[in-house]
């Protein structure tokens, strides 16, 4: 990508942080061209709001906006240098970029402070939508409307809002979040302290727990609501955090709560990602749903397809070509396995000529991942984005069974079935002690989930997340950067109520 492209896509991710507090809040009452200091507590209260069960529908929906951000290059499960997604890969050894930002090289070498913008601004976008969530759970209560649709939005929010504080929690430790909506919609209230590990982790598991008593099944989920937080997807953010937590028998009961919910490994890997994939999928248990047309879109492919690739199926792709799979990392796989159809070592160019990256003296493989959109006429794609799908619980399920019971058949069958879909060699019962076993699980999260976020939580899990920058030749990694720093202005402004992470 050029120079100039990558500034102006930087000052759009800037500018859409400021704005996504006041777009949370619902385009029915305040436009999102004002600056964030004229949302002030008092309008909340506002006769032109939260009057009825529409209302409170467009509440609900704006707090989806914290999925991605604000704008094509917001953060979140985006494709940019702003998204947790991007930065879970260029933490760890699944991705490096070949353009010229200096970020990209400290995102590898772990070379973290507190001036490094890309990883405060998920602070700064989620607090404040944490807050807005708090304050419409109240709002919402007051609505006089059907009381089954109320608790299904009520749900939502907090699914929501533990969602986001899981994310938090996960880059930064806890945080001081708040949870009484008068606090927080009041922009005098006093800084709070951090809470303690185990009040935040309980606090997300209540709202995960509270949501999913009440929301559909996956399966129950009307089309039209696709996208939307569910009893599966709840399941799937407690087992995500259980297993950070190292509580491995929760993981375990909590995985196989979600197998009894009718979900299914699609028969081939490359369809999870294709465009048609709309909705319909047995896998997928969350997804950001995508459209040329709207907020919500893909840059996946216009970040990483390079400039000579031609699509045989004839789609235009905008193409800046920057990331790729580093060499070492994409040997690993088995050239036999069928996950390297979207992770392209050659591909077609003009006239059919296939070109060879590494022949070519490319820094790596290609990690296409999504298939295109064919009616896209520029950078954005309609592909929905998946956030999590079955293939992750059955391989975390497996090594929570694995450090609980060792390899038995259970653990073999779970790691087989993701395997068998690859069309890779299967393994035995009693092939593997348990230490050889975990290094095969660790292995085929790498093949089956690179590119979706999930990396540098595996990695901080079994310990391997410094070691692998210090063995690639960094001096900045230190076990202190397992977390983020918190942003400088949040330390200063709360007069040492709010403590920094150690090391920053």
């Amino acid at each position: 990508m050029k120079t100039t492209m990558k500034r102006n896509m930087k000052s759009t991710i800037y500018s859409g942080i400021f704005y996504l507090l006041l777009i949370a809040i619902s385009t029915l009452v305040i436009s999102c061209e004002k600056p964030l200091e004229e949302k002030t507590f008092d309008k909340y209260a506002s006769d032109s709001f939260f009057k009825n069960a529409e209302d409170a529908k467009s509440a609900v929906t704006a707090m989806y906006a914290g999925m991605l951000g604000v704008g094509i290059y917001g953060g979140g499960w985006g494709a940019t240098n702003e998204g947790w997604l991007v930065q879970s890969s260029f933490t760890t050894d699944e991705l490096i970029c070949s353009w010229g930002w200096d970020g990209w090289t400290k995102f590898n070498e772990l070379n973290f402070s507190e001036d490094f913008t890309q990883l405060l601004n998920h602070y700064n976008a989620l607090m404040p939508t944490i807050s807005e969530t708090t304050i419409d759970l109240e709002k919402i209560q007051g609505i006089q409307m059907d009381d089954k649709i109320k608790s299904q939005y009520l749900a939502e929010l907090k699914a929501l809002r533990g969602h986001y504080s899981w994310i938090l929690y996960n880059l930064y430790g806890p945080v001081p979040i708040r949870l009484n909506a008068t606090e927080a919609s009041d922009p005098k209230t006093q800084p709070i302290a951090r809470p303690t590990k185990d009040w935040m982790v309980a606090q997300i598991e209540k709202d995960y727990k509270e949501a999913l008593a009440v929301l559909p099944t996956a399966k129950e989920l009307p089309a039209a609501d696709f996208g939307r937080f569910t009893k599966d997807a709840c399941l799937m953010g407690l087992m995500k955090l259980y297993m950070h937590e190292k509580r491995w028998t929760d993981a375990i009961t909590t995985g196989r709560e979600i197998q009894q919910l009718g979900h299914s490994l699609q028969p081939s890997y490359k369809e999870v990602f294709a465009y048609k994939n709309k909705g319909n999928s047995t896998e997928v248990i969350l997804a950001i749903p995508c459209r040329t047309d709207a907020t919500n879109t893909n840059l996946w492919l216009a970040c990483s397809m390079p400039g000579n690739y031609v699509d045989p199926g004839g789609s235009a792709i905008t193409q800046w070509g920057g990331y790729k799979m580093p060499w070492k990392t994409y040997d690993k796989f088995d050239q036999t396995d069928q996950r390297l159809s979207v992770l392209l070592s050659k591909w077609p160019t003009d006239g059919g000529k296939i070109f060879d990256a590494r022949a070519n003296n490319y820094i790596g493989a290609i990690p296409m991942k999504y298939g295109p959109d064919p009616s896209a006429i520029s950078e954005e794609q309609g592909t929905n984005i998946v956030v999590w799908r079955y293939a992750d619980v059955l391989l975390l399920l497996a090594e929570a069974i694995n450090e609980t019971q060792g390899p038995v058949k259970e653990a073999y069958d779970l790691l087989n079935m993701v395997r068998s879909r690859a069309v890779v060699p299967l393994y035995s019962l009693g092939q593997f002690n348990q230490a050889e076993f975990k290094k095969k699980l660790m292995d085929e999260r790498l093949f089956e989930l690179w590119g979706e976020g999930s990396r540098r939580e595996d990695m901080i899990r079994w310990g391997t997340y410094i070691q692998r920058a210090k063995d690639n030749g960094s001096v900045f990694a230190k076990s202190d950067f397992e977390l983020y720093p918190l942003p400088r202005k949040v330390i200063n402004e709360s007069k040492g109520i709010v403590q920094q992470n150690a090391g920053y």
